[in-house]
């Protein structure tokens, strides 16, 4: 009789180098062990999306005073505390789904991040074509990562010793600078100003750092699977 059953996917290792990882831990378990029971994980994946509409929302309401910059920051608060949280809890109760978990965390974590990017370009601080430059460079990263899950197993989920809740604090930092510096019509460089060029090298570095970690995985693979033109030479 032929098995019909859905295969159980293999464990991911996470790789997770960034400077506040076990703080954070320690704080994620702290926090999942006192979340009531009716609280679910999705639940708290919907929390995270809640957080990064209001930081578009805080982003483009800029517009209209640099006091709706703080519901941006809030939303920060709440996205980290939903993105955070969903798959800890799961893993905390031992009630993982690992495929439907895997796909709604990341397409989430995609929309998140594409909200977030795109509030900052509809602000009135940053133009939209450079902040659409670092999402382009974060959207590659995070490609990279998924496409290391599929063959090697494992998922990075830091670079440069930075992770997703570092990232956070930067562009906290970010939002507090728009608010002390204000937006000028005129940049630095005339039409550009400091915040496009600070959002820019960070879309920058990030397509570089993808370009990077491409040929050292390409590398790696071709050395883990030779080309059968190479053994057959070999044997030659």
């Amino acid at each position: 009789m032929t098995d019909t059953s859905t295969p159980t996917p293999a464990p991911i290792n996470r790789i997770q180098e960034n400077v506040l990882a076990r703080s954070e831990r320690r704080l994620l378990n702290w926090i999942c062990a006192r979340l009531p029971g009716w609280v679910t994980p999705d639940m708290m994946t919907f929390v995270g999306m809640v957080g990064a509409v209001m930081v578009f929302a805080g982003y483009v309401l800029s517009n209209l005073g640099e006091d709706w910059l703080w519901l941006a920051i809030g939303g920060y608060a709440v996205q980290w505390l939903g993105d955070s949280t969903d798959g800890s809890l799961a893993r905390f109760r031992k009630i993982e789904r690992p495929r439907y978990g895997y796909f709604l965390d990341h397409s989430c974590d995609g929309l998140a991040t594409t909200l977030v990017l795109a509030g900052i370009g509809l602000s009135p601080y940053v133009q939209l074509e450079v902040a659409l430059l670092a999402l382009a460079g974060y959207l590659l990263l995070s490609i990279h990562a998924f496409l290391r899950v599929r063959v090697l197993g494992e998922m990075k989920l830091s670079y440069l010793n930075a992770g997703p809740t570092e990232l956070r604090f930067l562009l906290i930092g970010f939002t507090l600078a728009m608010m002390g510096f204000g937006a000028s019509g005129e940049g630095w460089f005339g039409r550009i100003s400091g915040f496009d060029i600070f959002t820019g090298v960070c879309g920058t570095v990030m397509i570089v750092l993808f370009t990077q970690a491409t040929w050292s995985t390409a590398r790696r693979l071709a050395v883990e699977e030779p080309s059968r033109n190479a053994e057959w030479r070999g044997n030659d």
